[in-house]
């Protein structure tokens, strides 16, 4: 298989490029070249924002393009018109909030979505997702497939979500745990998406598809625990009343990162039907696996994870949390 990575050097793209190479596709990396690509992938450069900027891919053929692009639908829809007769699949990596909000737990791929046009300028992510996807099935029809993933976590993570929980159960002491500890969550593993996304594609499968767990996959106890026990640092959980975080004004997503409130927010984000992915061969490593390879990848850098220039770093204040903690 011929593989054309578009970006392939952080996140997503960096796990579904390492899983081709292991594989033995030859890859090709289109990026801007902040970032070094994973040894054994051809790089080519450009800026899908700038004029001129798709130059470097006017020739070539590829059996897949994979594309992760997260801002104005534009871009998406002027690499996607490029390449389409010489491209035979182009796998959108999408989001499940492309679907409305609020909607209820069991959703499946049928279910209401968001405006959105492939013509659109940069709004807002889900309205730059749905035209995204609008953009890919526009040009390639039937070849294109929608990865409509949830919550992602793993190796790589730019988004600073269990990165934060990692370091802070390393740093030790009375923690502030969101309640309740059985909480389901429903998220995927940055190898598993990349796993599944180049195994449908190679087996020429399109549409949407939700790609995350099954819901209650695992718990937030399970996860926290996990990152306790992975970090060593003597961690001591101390769950909280979400009744209580809520009423002193704790930001869900943001302050605790992962753990939303039980309700439409909850039901919205980990309850998605995801009959039609396993059904298509998707399987999810444990909880354990994810927290405590995470980790190791974490330590290489010292602690400190790359954090995406347009999302803010998530994590509550240490101060903040003391003070709820009654310290």
């Amino acid at each position: 298989m011929k593989l054309l990575m578009l970006g392939g050097t952080e996140f997503v793209g960096r796990a579904i490029t390492e899983d081709a190479l292991a594989r033995g596709w030859e890859v090709t990396v289109f990026h801007r070249g902040h970032h070094a690509p994973p040894p054994g992938a051809v790089a080519l450069h450009g800026d899908r924002t700038a004029p001129g900027g798709l130059d470097a891919l006017t020739t070539g053929e590829w059996d897949l393009v994979v594309d992760t692009w997260g801002g104005a639908p534009t871009a998406v829809r002027d690499s996607a018109r490029l390449l389409r007769d010489r491209a035979a699949h182009y796998a959108y990596v999408s989001s499940r909030s492309v679907y409305a909000y609020p909607a209820p737990a069991g959703l499946d791929e049928d279910g209401p979505l968001v405006e959105g046009s492939p013509d659109a300028g940069s709004t807002a992510y889900a309205e730059d997702k749905r035209g995204a996807e609008m953009a890919a099935v526009d040009a390639f029809g039937e070849r294109a497939l929608l990865v409509r993933a949830g919550l992602i976590l793993g190796p790589y993570e730019n988004v600073g979500r269990l990165p934060w929980w990692l370091n802070r159960t390393a740093r030790g002491g009375p923690v502030l745990a969101p309640g309740p500890r059985e909480l389901p969550l429903q998220y995927i593993d940055v190898r598993d998406l990349a796993r599944w996304t180049l195994d449908a594609a190679a087996a020429g499968r399109g549409g949407a598809y939700n790609l995350v767990s099954p819901v209650g996959h695992a718990t937030l106890g399970e996860l926290l625990d996990a990152c306790v026990a992975t970090t060593g640092g003597g961690a001591e959980l101390r769950w909280t009343d979400p009744a209580l975080l809520e009423g002193a004004g704790v930001e869900p997503w943001t302050e605790l990162p992962i753990w939303l409130v039980e309700g439409e927010p909850h039901d919205y984000m980990f309850g998605g039907d995801v009959s039609k992915a396993l059904a298509a061969g998707l399987t999810c490593r444990p909880v354990a696996e994810t927290v405590a390879d995470t980790w190791e990848w974490l330590r290489t850098l010292g602690g400190v994870a790359p954090q995406r220039a347009d999302r803010p770093a998530p994590g509550i204040d240490p101060e903040r949390e003391a003070a709820l903690l009654g310290l």
